[in-house]
């Protein structure tokens, strides 16, 4: 086994390992550092005795201000065996190199593996991580809770068949209103980020700018499609997936606060299923969803929704950081903390 950092001339094959495995996340690709901007990034690549790929992850980069050290974080990273241990070790070993380039004062990965994973969560404990479980809901960076549909050897008759009688009769109320859903090009993202508005607003979350979710289609191409579903000729609905590594992820919505009896939200989400047939996935993911599922949480209607499509709700195990620093992270997330209450003073305050 050896480790090495990414360079120019092996993005390309860092690119198609992340593509082919089954542990692949758009998130892990080289388009999403385009898409994050206001980030850099470095890589990692674990090769065997043969020189090929075994193991890679893409790595964010932030710089703290004042500080000049760097936050450095592997969404759904790494891409790997994760219960191979030789190869675990050497992107650690990876890790700790970026480090020492980058000056790093934290790694935070969050990879795709299940809570459950007891032998995961001892190696990476051996290995000098520290293991973050999280809370039940949104407290970590990336869901812990994911809902998921399996397509593997499914048809399209048989997934709808299995959708619940709820949903299977809402999905037929928006044929029955006419809704229509089409896969846009960018020249749509205006009325996507209208009715996306609205729904942050409404249902209290931050949104992203035009500007992001252009860039999420300029970098991902043909792996990024923007659906909007239109009821007599307006928009009231919409989506953005992405399909990549063998998964189409449902990755942001939108819906308007008219019209919600004609139940576009499902046909939409039905109609980008399809989608991952037509391009062979093995998996919709609805992404993140409470794990609390108790009615009286305020984000319970997110989990009916998505259960309505009979899948299974996933539990990841969390987050694990490696720090280099201790006493700037300490400063930092003291600093990161402040900030956060100071928003939602603020926020409290514009509702006055």
């Amino acid at each position: 086994m050896r480790v090495e950092l990414l360079r120019k001339e092996t993005e390309a094959e860092f690119e198609q390992f992340m593509r082919s495995h089954h542990n692949g996340s758009f998130m892990q690709s080289l388009s999403w550092p385009k898409v994050k901007n206001n980030w850099g990034y470095d890589g990692i690549i674990s090769r065997d005795s043969a020189g090929a790929i075994q193991g890679a992850m893409l790595v964010l980069l932030q710089k703290a201000p004042f500080f000049g050290s760097s936050f450095m974080y592997a969404p759904r990273g790494p891409v790997c065996d994760l219960n191979d241990r030789a190869v675990v070790k050497d992107l650690t070993d990876g890790v700790h190199a970026l480090a020492r380039k980058h000056n790093a004062y934290l790694f935070k990965m969050d990879p795709d593996v299940l809570a459950s994973d007891e032998q995961f969560i001892k190696l990476t404990t051996e290995l000098g991580y520290t293991y973050n479980k999280g809370g039940d809901n949104f407290e970590t960076i990336q869901p812990r809770f994911n809902y998921r549909l399996n397509l593997t050897g499914r048809t399209e008759e048989e997934i709808f068949a299995n959708l619940t009688q709820k949903t299977r009769y809402n999905v037929r109320v928006a044929m029955k209103h006419n809704i229509e859903v089409k896969a846009c090009g960018k020249e749509m993202l205006d009325e996507f980020v209208r009715v996306y508005k609205t729904t942050g607003e409404r249902d209290g979350f931050n949104t992203r700018p035009k500007s992001y979710f252009e860039r999420m289609m300029d970098a991902m191409g043909e792996n990024c499609r923007l659906y909007l579903g239109l009821y007599e000729g307006k928009v009231i609905s919409g989506a953005i997936s992405t399909q990549y590594a063998g998964k189409t992820c449902y990755v942001y919505g939108a819906s308007d606060n008219d019209h919600r009896n004609v139940m576009p939200n499902y046909l939409v989400q039905w109609e980008m299923i399809k989608w991952a047939l037509e391009g062979n996935s093995t998996v919709y993911d609805f992404q993140g969803v409470s794990g609390v599922l108790d009615e009286s949480n305020h984000l319970y209607g997110l989990y009916r929704f998505k259960r309505g499509f009979n899948g299974e709700l996933v539990e990841l195990a969390g987050e694990f950081d490696i720090v280099f620093k201790p006493i700037s992270n300490w400063l930092i997330n003291l600093g990161i903390d402040v900030n956060e209450k100071l928003a939602k003073v603020k926020k409290k305050l514009r509702k006055k």
